[in-house]
């Protein structure tokens, strides 16, 4: 059958409501497909001005069931938009055995996400390295031998045996200087071919690398291509402070231009600016150095990100050498990462300050201090990222972490899965940053000079309940599972609906049950394009719904009637844009791309202050 004839016989399931919009009666209506259909299997050309209609209708954009984007405000300061963000951006698969590939970010920017991660090492050396033992010969990459794991793991333990054994005394060099300003740097950093440059991989495993360099080209070849708004680079440090001059040395000359300007007066006091200032820029988030005038920082741990413990209080240290350098530490301008201990901590009250925290950490900080973490997410940013446990690159749910104010929440794009799938509905068509519903927001907009000002109080109205239903009429052009044939494609609808009852922000909350919000349809017979025959599912009074964080989500699934029923699409909507009446809802397939799959539906829904 050709696809004109396919998608008449789609409509022509859909008896009843088109009988409905058109003004026909049923069985005229009857008439009118079949005969439609005899004429575009055998080109004939019969007048039939309402069935052509209904045709128009559910061929345009006006029937898509997601409504289009609404122009976003960009005069908010920063903290005052979720994000889309990225985790281990470079890794084409799993955490531990995949590829690494600067398509990681070509591809994530082109999808519209704002934040991507660059983990930096040294590179490799032919003769020992900084890190390595005269006695011992330079590490090779855990990317080019599986046994590189065991080796690298070793190598850590000596690494922090060596750190707890008196160190070597600092050359001198006056304040503010780094080893290359003095004279120091060896030839081979020099800006020269023949150097040895960083590296990004994914520390102790057995993942490839790729050179920062290139990551840093990628980035700036594909940041501003779906978006002009700001991107993140969040850089996670494990490099020797003369890598880290080359670094700096790199991004300059790479992100020439696109770099945000350093304000003349940049202190702990300055401000965050707003994304319309920022667009084409880019920002750095990096763990900040604090100058010699002023006193230590948060404390030590792993650069960027919040995982170490500090150095004990109440006893007196020698200075520790920084493990970031100052000019890498200043490119930090509106994003400077400390290590978090509390909310009443020193840094927190810095107004550019970012607390990166992995999903465990932050919500055991929600356990404790529920208002607390709530309160400093409406001021100020913080970042979550995957527990290291999810080696597969699985995902955590975004929803727990956006409802505590979360701004960047980063994801693993390298597998499409329950998060991925609410990310995509969260952002889409927003460029990558999306203003917060007002609960969660610190200051009304700056826009047309209005004065900054606290929000007085969280409205309640923001909370609704919700009374939702959805009829499904039929499918057409569903993408086949991997394998299936389509006589054995025996498709039905998993329809979820994801929301998080909390009377208000930064409170316990709980989750509906799991039979309270997954629900599917009868399985169709077999084919690409099924009859649902208006099969309808609905969910009633659900309470404590925040329309903006709140979404549905589906899922075709082939009927296996031996064995694990297999995945052949899905599609997820963010509730303020599901659009009641009759709908198209479009479908991607489970690598994430697009399909000339869709599902025609009918929503009925209806929001009440709860």
């Amino acid at each position: 059958m050709s696809s004109s004839a396919s998608f008449v016989a789609f409509c022509c399931v859909l008896l009843r409501f088109v009988a409905f919009c058109c003004g026909f009666s049923l069985k005229a209506y009857e008439e009118l497909g079949e005969r439609k259909l005899w004429e575009v299997q055998h080109e004939s050309a019969v007048p039939a001005a309402g069935f052509d209609k209904a045709l128009e209708y559910f061929s345009s954009p006006k029937a898509d069931a997601i409504r289009a984007p609404k122009s976003v405000d960009l005069g908010y300061s920063m903290a005052n938009y979720f994000i889309s963000s990225s985790h281990n951006t470079y890794l084409t698969g799993d955490q531990l055995f995949s590829d690494s590939s600067t398509d990681g970010y070509k591809n994530v920017l082109l999808r519209g996400c704002r934040c991507v991660e660059i983990d930096v090492w040294d590179g490799e050396e032919d003769s020992s390295s900084d890190s390595s033992s005269d006695n011992e010969p330079p590490l090779k990459p855990v990317a080019h031998v599986k046994t590189g794991l065991r080796e690298r793991l070793k190598s850590k333990i000596k690494e922090t045996a060596e750190k707890k054994s008196p160190a070597k005394p600092p050359s001198k060099s006056p304040p503010g200087e780094t080893a290359s300003s003095a004279g120091q740097t060896p030839s081979r950093c020099r800006s020269n071919s023949s150097r040895v440059e960083p590296r990004v991989l994914h520390g102790y495993t057995a993942t490839k690398e790729i050179p920062f360099r290139a990551a840093c080209e990628a980035i700036r070849d594909y940041s501003f291509v779906a978006s002009d708004l700001p991107v993140i680079i969040s850089l996670e440090v494990h490099t020797s402070h003369e890598q880290q001059e080359i670094m700096v040395e790199i991004m300059e000359s790479t992100w020439k231009g696109m770099l945000v300007d350093l304000p003349d007066d940049v202190g702990d006091n300055t401000s965050l600016p707003v994304p319309n200032d920022l667009r084409n820029k880019i920002l750095i988030k990096v763990k900040y150095t604090p100058t010699e005038a002023q006193k230590p920082g948060a404390g030590s741990g792993k650069a960027g990100e919040a995982q170490h413990e500090g150095s004990p209080e109440g006893t007196e240290e020698p200075a520790k050498k920084s493990k970031i350098i100052a000019a890498l530490s200043k490119l930090g301008v509106y994003t400077r990462s400390y290590h978090f201990k509390d909310f009443l901590q020193p840094e927190a009250a810095i107004p550019t300050h970012i607390f990166s925290l992995s999903e465990g950490a932050l919500m055991e900080v929600h356990e404790k201090d529920p208002k607390g973490l709530f309160g400093h997410n409406r001021q100020f940013m913080m970042r979550a990222y995957p527990k290291g446990t999810r080696v597969s690159s699985s995902n955590l749910d975004p929803i727990l972490f956006w409802r505590r104010g979360v701004q960047v929440v980063a994801l693993n794009w390298q597998r499409w899965d329950k998060g991925t799938m609410l990310n995509e509905a969260m952002f889409a068509g927003y460029g990558g940053w999306v203003l917060k519903p007002a609960p969660f927001r610190s200051h009304i907009s700056s826009d047309k000079g209005a004065a900054l000002q606290k929000t007085p109080s969280v409205p309640t109205t923001a909370f609704s309940a919700i009374d939702l239903s959805i009829t499904f009429y039929a499918g057409q052009d569903i993408p086949l599972p991997k394998d299936e044939k389509e006589k054995s494609f025996d498709p039905y609808v998993k329809c979820e609906l994801h929301v998080e009852s909390e009377p208000l922000p930064g409170g316990e909350g709980t989750k509906a049950k799991d039979g309270e919000l997954k629900k599917k349809t009868k399985t169709a017979s077999a084919g690409t394009n099924p009859d649902f025959k208006g099969e309808t599912l609905a969910w009633s009074n659900i309470s404590g719904v925040l329309p903006e964080m709140a979404f549905v989500r589906f899922k075709v699934m082939d009927n296996d009637k031996i064995g694990r029923d297999d995945f052949a699409a899905w599609a997820c909507v963010r509730l303020d844009r599901l659009q009641p009446g009759f709908r198209i809802v479009h479908l991607f397939g489970p690598n994430g791309a697009k399909t000339k799959g869709i599902l025609l539906i009918k929503v009925d829904k209806r929001f009440r202050v709860s």
